[in-house]
């Protein structure tokens, strides 16, 4: 089967519910390729003729901002027991380590770090639950996450959905090769937005941390 008349069989419906719900349980606090599917639905988009790409933007928007709303409410009631039991259970998420890095960030950022964290892995599975924990005033929360999911999804929907468009002879010409090709070139476009994401993260932290000791002083 071409690529093209199989695209045409995955219902668009199925496309904005599993966008929605990876990335709103991601927000809330659960390690998923959130991202992941995003771009590789709004590729989907622009090859498929069903899938809306506004519509697909809104229901990553939604999942983002329902999903850290829920995450938020957790943390709150839950508090730090809540992040040493997620420590046992996904140590290589919510390490000791993850956690401080987090914390120090909104510590430092606040609102800040609930938006840019949005562009950032880590920060995009802690800031739920990290600021019902730490208790930032829900209003400035709300505010920063839904500017965050709105700027993460859309811009992320957008950015795909155009490169999938541009790389459409090269699916019709080389058929997977050319999916491929262009799930790389999208996945490229990401990585330059995260890592000034990163960069701005990481200089507050590098300034913070103290200069380490020498063996024997």
């Amino acid at each position: 089967m071409h690529v093209q008349e199989w695209l045409d069989t995955v219902p668009a419906a199925a496309v904005y519910a599993a966008v929605a719900l990876v990335i709103g349980l991601e927000s809330l606090g659960i390690p998923l390729p959130g991202e992941i599917v995003l771009v590789s639905a709004a590729l989907l988009s622009s090859q498929h003729s069903g899938i809306n790409p506004v519509v697909l933007g809104v229901c990553a928007t939604v999942g983002a901002v329902v999903g850290d709303s829920i995450g938020y409410a957790i943390g709150r009631k839950g508090g730090r027991p809540l992040l040493a039991w997620l420590g046992k259970k996904f140590p290589k998420h919510f390490s000791e380590g993850h956690v401080a890095t987090a914390e120090r960030s909104f510590q430092k950022w606040g609102m800040w770090a609930v938006f840019f964290g949005r562009f950032v892995a880590l920060l995009r599975i802690f800031a739920g639950p990290l600021a019902g924990v730490l208790r930032m005033p829900y209003w400035k929360f709300l505010i920063a996450n839904v500017l965050g999911g709105i700027c993460w999804a859309g811009g992320t929907t957008a950015v795909i959905y155009y490169v999938g468009v541009v790389a459409e002879s090269w699916l019709k010409k080389f058929s997977w090769l050319g999916l491929v090709a262009a799930v790389l070139i999208g996945l490229t476009s990401m990585l330059v937005l995260k890592r000034k994401a990163k960069k701005a993260n990481a200089a507050p932290q590098q300034a913070e941390e103290p200069e380490p000791v020498p063996a024997g002083e």
